[in-house]
Order: structure tokens, then sequence, then C-alpha cells
């Protein structure tokens, strides 16, 4: 696995637009946890994405715990975008292709029974 300075490298997640805030802890954990700032809020400038961690009481563990979180989110993103291309070049595939002959055969009955329908519709002295 990556090292997470590999992994923000290769997302192009810079430090420089990094806003980072320890924020003061709480929920269970005691005194401790309540009257420390270990909880990190990180936000990524250019997206505007945010992660909140308070996983431990250690104020570093939970700075990488918050760019891990941030990298997954750009993963799952750059994954579903990729998921959603190749599904936009499977469907125009799909379209371009030429119908079976079964398509044609029953495109051609379709027509005939349209044409059918249309002639009854005429007036009689037509």
């Amino acid at each position: 696995m990556d090292t997470l300075a590999e992994r923000m490298e290769r997302l192009r997640i810079l430090e420089e637009d990094l806003e980072e805030r320890f924020v003061l802890g709480s929920g269970s954990g005691g005194q401790k946890i309540n009257k420390t700032s270990s909880c990190v809020y990180l936000k990524h400038l250019p997206s505007g994405h945010e992660v909140n961690c308070q996983e431990t009481r250690s104020r570093e563990k939970n700075r990488e715990i918050a760019r891990t979180r941030l990298c997954e989110h750009f993963e799952a993103l750059a994954a579903a975008a990729k998921a959603e291309a190749a599904r936009e070049r499977a469907r125009h595939r799909y379209q371009k292709r030429k119908p079976s002959r079964a398509a044609k055969a029953r495109l051609k009955v379709a027509k005939q029974h349209r044409s059918e329908r249309k002639s009854s519709r005429r007036k009689i002295g037509d």
C-alpha cells in the first residue's frame, strides 16, 4: 500500500490546499477528551470537501486518519467518474450497433401493421 504522502501526491492533494483546525472533542471519554483539542477538522479548499476525525485521543493520529479519509473520498469520486465514462461508452456503442435480422423482421411487421391501421382509417371513396 502507498504511504499517505504518495497517495496525496498521486491524487494531487497539496498541503497548501488544506485548511486544518483543531476542535474540542466531545462524546464519551471523560474529562480528557472534553478539554483537549484533539478533534481534527480538515477542509480541501479547491473542492470544498470537509472531513472530521475524532477516532483517537491523539491529535497526530487523528490528523493522519483525516488525511486518509480525504484520500479515500477522492479515490471514490475518481472511481465513480471512471465507471460513469465506461457506462456512457457502452451505451453509445450499443446505440450505434446494427440491428439484428430478427429486429429488422419485427420492425417490418410493425410497419406493415401500422400501414394497415392507417389505410383502414381512410374514407371509403379514396
